[in-house]
C-alpha cells in the first residue's frame, strides 16, 4: 500500500512538473510578447514626433520663402517713383531722417540720461558707462553702419 501511495505521489509530481514548466513558458512568452509591443510602441511614437518634426521644417522653410518674397515686394516697391518730385524726395528722405532722430537724438539721450541717473546713485562712472552700452547698444550701431556703409557697397556692385 506503501508503494502505491508512493507510486501515485511521484506520479502526480511527474505529472505536474511539465504542466508547471508550461506555466512558465507561458509567462516568459507573454512577458516577451509585451516588451516587444512596448518597443513596437515606442518606434511607433518615434516615427510619429519625427514626422511631425519634418513637417513643422517644412512649413518654416515655406515661411522663410514667402517672408523673403514679401521683402523683396517691398524693397521693389520702395525703388518705383510715383511721378511726384516731393513725394519722391520725401519718400527718399525718410531712412536718413527716421536714422537721425532714433540714433543721434532719441537713443543717445536715453543712453545719457540713464547714465547720470546711475552716476547719481552713486555707481562708478566707468561701470555706470559699460552698463549704459551694453551688447544691445553695440549690436544696435552695428546694424546701422552695416546698413548705411555695407548697403552701398552692394548698391555699387549692382
Amino acid at each position: 500500500m506503501f508503494e502505491t501511495i508512493l507510486g501515485g505521489l511521484f506520479g502526480g509530481i511527474f505529472r505536474v512538473i511539465p504542466e508547471v514548466m508550461k506555466f512558465l513558458d507561458a509567462k516568459n512568452e507573454r512577458k516577451h510578447e509585451l516588451d516587444m509591443q512596448d518597443k513596437a510602441y515606442k518606434f511607433e511614437e518615434l516615427k510619429g514626433s519625427q514626422k511631425i518634426d519634418e513637417i513643422t521644417a517644412h512649413g518654416q522653410q515655406e515661411w522663410n520663402a514667402a517672408a523673403i518674397d514679401a521683402l523683396k515686394t517691398a524693397i521693389q516697391g520702395q525703388d518705383t517713383s510715383s511721378g511726384v518730385k516731393w513725394i519722391d524726395g520725401f519718400s527718399k528722405l525718410m531712412r536718413p531722417l527716421i536714422t537721425f532722430q532714433w540714433v543721434i537724438v532719441l537713443y543717445p539721450v536715453v543712453i545719457l540720461a540713464a547714465f547720470c541717473l546711475a552716476v547719481q546713485s552713486g555707481a562708478d562712472p566707468l561701470k555706470a558707462l559699460l552698463d549704459c552700452f551694453g551688447p544691445a547698444e553695440k549690436a544696435l550701431v552695428a546694424s546701422i553702419l552695416n546698413f548705411w556703409f555695407l548697403g552701398r557697397v552692394f548698391d555699387r556692385v549692382k
